[in-house]
């Protein structure tokens, strides 16, 4: 994939929903002065480049990563083609997964939840706590939800 693979016009609108889905869910942009009328490119580039961590995936039964900003890629330590498309349960070590799906569905029957923590894993085994994370779910055009994003500034090695 490019070195752009952010900036495909599939991946532009993914930015978009997972802006807009946010701005929907707290009624606060998730990036300062990123508004609706920021033009698409220019608003998916300021999320690629935010300084908070930023992923996203898909509706699925087994839910596949589908963003990934470069905090994030930086986390967890995988360049775009490893992170995006992988099952977003492998982010956390198994004995971490069935808290972090009751988180999941809690954002999922809510739409929204503030003040998540957990424990994740890098690419490598180097665990990491995350605290004070936002998850939403993924709104479609028409409002109908298609997955769920998670964004977070907070977290450390353990």
């Amino acid at each position: 994939m490019s070195d752009a693979a952010w900036l495909t016009p599939e991946r532009i609108g993914i930015a978009a929903q997972i802006l807009d889905s946010h701005r929907r869910a707290f009624a606060a942009p998730l990036l300062a002065g990123c508004g609706p009328e920021r033009p698409r490119q220019q608003a998916a580039q300021e999320l690629f480049a935010a300084p908070a961590v930023v992923v996203a995936h898909d509706g699925g039964a087994d839910p596949r990563l589908i963003y990934a900003n470069r905090e994030a890629l930086r986390l967890w330590r995988r360049s775009w083609d490893e992170l995006v498309g992988l099952p977003s349960r492998l982010t956390a070590e198994p004995g971490q997964r069935q808290e972090r799906a009751a988180a999941l569905e809690r954002a999922r029957r809510w739409g929204a939840i503030e003040g998540y923590g957990g424990i994740r894993i890098d690419s490598h085994g180097r665990r990491f706590r995350i605290a004070g994370a936002r998850l939403w779910c993924l709104r479609d055009a028409v409002g109908q939800p298609c997955g769920q994003a998670a964004g977070f500034e907070s977290w450390w090695w353990l």
